[in-house]
């Protein structure tokens, strides 16, 4: 099980991924489908159009890792995006529950403060 801390960025890429792509190639969609710089620590994330397998490349100190994830049933709900964005931004919290198989569409938020230009 992965634990992140809460300042961590996480960004989902909407569309499905070639599952056979690898660092490099990975890094390259961060910046050109996510417009995101894959060094900078924050967790990207991928699926196959099956939806079961997810990939999450990120920046580890002095080079890349990816973690990698076949279900042996189900699939992975991303949510939808309500922009043509071919990405999302999501919260730590929020990966870990899409990761157990939550339907983030489903899960109830209550109001909490959010600090202005965040």
């Amino acid at each position: 099980m992965l634990s992140l801390p809460a300042s961590v960025r996480v960004f989902l890429c909407l569309q499905p991924t070639d599952m056979r792509r690898s660092f490099d190639g990975l890094a390259m969609m961060v910046e050109s489908e996510i417009r995101g710089d894959p060094g900078s620590g924050h967790l990207f994330v991928f699926c196959n159009r099956r939806r079961d397998r997810v990939k999450i490349l990120y920046w580890d100190r002095d080079g890349y890792a990816i973690w990698y994830k076949r279900l042996e049933a189900g699939t992975y709900r991303f949510p939808a995006s309500s922009e043509d964005a071919g990405h999302l931004e999501i919260r730590s919290s929020d990966l870990l529950v899409l990761l157990e198989g939550i339907d983030l569409a489903s899960v109830r938020r209550r109001k909490r403060y959010v600090r202005q230009g965040a």
